[in-house]
């Protein structure tokens, strides 16, 4: 397995601030692959993550993206119906079943396009966004960059096959922690099981939400360049996972290779809170202050995926320059938490002053430099902060 294992402490995967590590040792038939925690945005495990593959219906979850945000912001709403043009009748493929000429409902379009993979339904909402589905096209690549995705490029809204339809494990797994974060109150169409329209009944093509493994969404995609692919996310124990896969060779291989990656990122992996935010971690002497020390803290919550030999060996070091001369001001970076375990790359967190300290006034400077004369400098050796506990 090619190095992969990148851990983020204190935000999404979508911070870009991720660090490579090793992981524990895991091996897929799949052509592409990724497994992140979507809390740390810790990457547990990669195969050819930022290849450039085909991405079939998997990019369907751009087109969802674009409809929710029209709807968070207002100019969509899922009552409004759309016309249905004979480009979207007579698309191949996957099918809703729209009928030529009516007007349909946008949640009912919704529900064509996640929960039975319909290319009708894609190109009905492109129109009905953008006019045309190249001009949706267009901007949908634009929001994608905006997002991150830079190693993608869509040329409809369906993922009908075109050298020039592309994207990464990677950027997929990407754009599936936004949707999850920017719209959980759209995302519950992901894990409905089966929708009927038009009198005809289809089935929720994700196979893991039949396996009661938490599993809630996302996205199949399959065409002949592409293989059987998967956006799969899910939550157990407070901890959500997101998985691509590509390539496999058939369904069942894609349903039983999804779970058996879920269910080892589950097994072998945990999240530790190691502070919280705004959390007293140390203090620093200060020379010509007011008060003696001043507090150090973490500015947001620090928490790491490791798997649970790495967290009996972390280390956890505070590295400081002290005495810290007067004045301080909140805020201002002072040290630096560096964070260690085996097969971990280390991580360095920034800490701050959790509160002013103001400079001793004329008579307290002379008197702070009459004891440095005659008793000399103090000891500012300062030990190792001891390791954080987990919470």
């Amino acid at each position: 397995m090619k190095g992969a294992f990148r851990g983020l402490a204190v935000a999404l995967l979508f911070s870009a601030s991720a660090l490579p590590v090793a992981a524990a040792n895991l091996d897929t038939i799949a052509a592409q692959a990724i497994l992140i925690d979507m809390e740390t945005g810790t990457v547990l495990f990669e195969k050819n993550a930022d290849q450039r593959m085909p991405t079939s219906s998997m990019s369907k979850v751009a087109t969802a993206y674009m409809v929710f945000e029209r709807l968070k912001e207002g100019r969509l709403s899922l009552d409004d119906t759309l016309p249905v043009s004979e480009q979207a009748w007579k698309v191949q493929g996957s099918k809703m079943f729209v009928e030529l000429g009516n007007n349909i409902k946008v949640e009912d379009l919704i529900r064509g396009v996640i929960i039975q993979s319909g290319n009708d339904a894609c190109v009905v909402l492109a129109e009905g966004l953008s006019g045309t589905e190249a001009a949706f096209a267009t901007a949908m690549n634009k929001r994608m960059k905006e997002l991150g995705l830079n190693a993608t490029n869509l040329m409809n809204a369906s993922g009908w096959p075109d050298p020039d339809h592309y994207s990464t494990a990677r950027d997929l797994s990407t754009l599936a922690v936004r949707l999850i974060h920017d719209f959980p109150e759209y995302f519950h169409y992901y894990s409905e099981q089966e929708f009927t329209y038009h009198g005809i009944k289809q089935g929720n093509r994700n196979p893991l939400l039949y396996r009661n493994m938490g599993v809630d969404g996302m996205k199949t995609g399959h065409t002949e360049a592409a293989g059987y692919g998967l956006i799969a996310t899910g939550k157990r124990n407070d901890r959500r996972l997101v998985m691509v896969v590509n390539g496999l060779p058939n369904m069942q291989a894609r349903a039983d290779e999804s779970a058996r990656i879920l269910e080892w990122g589950w097994r072998e992996f945990d999240n530790y809170a190691l502070f919280k935010a705004g959390e007293i971690v140390d203090s620093l002497p200060v020379w010509l202050g007011e008060a003696e020390t001043v507090p150090l803290t973490v500015e947001q919550q620090v928490k790491i995926t490791f798997t649970h030999e790495q967290r009996r060996q972390m280390k956890v070091t505070l590295v400081a320059d002290s005495p810290v001369e007067a004045p301080v001001a909140k805020g201002a970076k002072l040290a630096t938490l560096r964070i260690t375990a085996p097969d971990f790359q280390t991580l360095e967190i920034p800490l701050v002053a959790s509160a002013e300290v103001q400079r001793k006034g004329l008579f307290g400077r002379v008197a702070a430099a009459a004891s440095h004369m005659l008793f000399g400098a103090p000891d500012t050796a300062k030990p190792a902060a001891e390791p954080a506990k987990a919470q």
